[in-house]
């Protein structure tokens, strides 16, 4: 049995709301997958940051400024920002305020299928619509409550509702109580929004592809009436696309 070690590779960086992801990649391909809760935890990880050569970041969070600074002194560091090179064009009104994920899902799908209308879902904290025409352009989309965050609101913004956790065993259109009621009203409605949303491209753009991401995606793949592709870690296939991408231009 032989170890194998790999050096120089890329480390991307996605820092959402919820979670850290971290991912290595060899060229294109991913090696190694993790996940943190703190950015003091990422630079605890010593052995796993010194594999990489270069790192990218993208964030949807402010306030890390040390953080990134503590990252450039391992490897030289790229912060994903508005004026960060990619290979679409952004179209999108209010840059400053588009998060890095969206964008990266959309260049990750960019790669996947080139000049064609995509449409890219991806369902974690928020549910995120990402729509790239096939001259690669990108235009926009909507952002929706997550599954979680709707079934916190109904909690919160109620006296007598309880938080419940989701039950992927538990989902009728009936809720014969008060927990499957809330079930079936989160998950029927979340499943109802994204059919009817794919619906309604289709009818604007009739070969469109659809690509579901995120952390919700494998629950809902298997429940949504139209047909879609699944890809778990298109944001950080994008992020790493859009490195590559800045590295060969230099």
């Amino acid at each position: 049995m032989h170890l194998v070690i790999f050096i120089n590779l890329n480390l991307i960086l996605d820092i959402g709301n919820t979670r850290i992801k971290a991912a290595l990649f060899d060229g294109l391909c991913l090696i190694e997958l993790r996940a943190y809760n703190q950015p003091l935890d990422i630079l605890a990880d010593r052995l796993f940051l010194s594999m990489a050569k270069n790192i990218l970041i993208g964030s949807v969070v402010d306030g890390l400024e040390n953080f990134y600074e503590s990252l450039r002194l391992i490897s030289p560091t790229l912060l994903f920002e508005t004026q960060t090179s990619i290979p679409l064009t952004n179209c999108y009104q209010t840059v400053s305020s588009l998060g890095s994920d969206r964008l990266a899902a959309s260049v990750g799908a960019y790669y996947l299928h080139p000049h064609s209308n995509v449409l890219v879902i991806d369902a974690g904290t928020c549910i995120k619509y990402n729509f790239t025409n096939n001259n690669n352009e990108y235009l926009g989309g909507g952002i929706s409550p997550g599954i979680k965050m709707r079934f916190k609101a109904l909690n919160y913004f109620t006296s007598k509702l309880p938080l419940i956790e989701l039950d992927s065993n538990d989902i009728n259109l009936i809720g014969i109580n008060t927990n499957q009621s809330i079930t079936s009203g989160v998950l029927n409605g979340c499943l109802a929004e994204i059919d009817g949303i794919i619906t309604e491209y289709k009818t604007k753009f009739p070969d469109l592809i659809c690509i579901l991401t995120g952390g919700d995606s494998e629950f809902l793949a298997k429940r949504l009436k139209n047909s879609i592709f699944t890809h778990q870690n298109l944001v950080l296939k994008g992020l790493n696309d859009i490195l590559i991408y800045n590295l060969e231009k230099k």
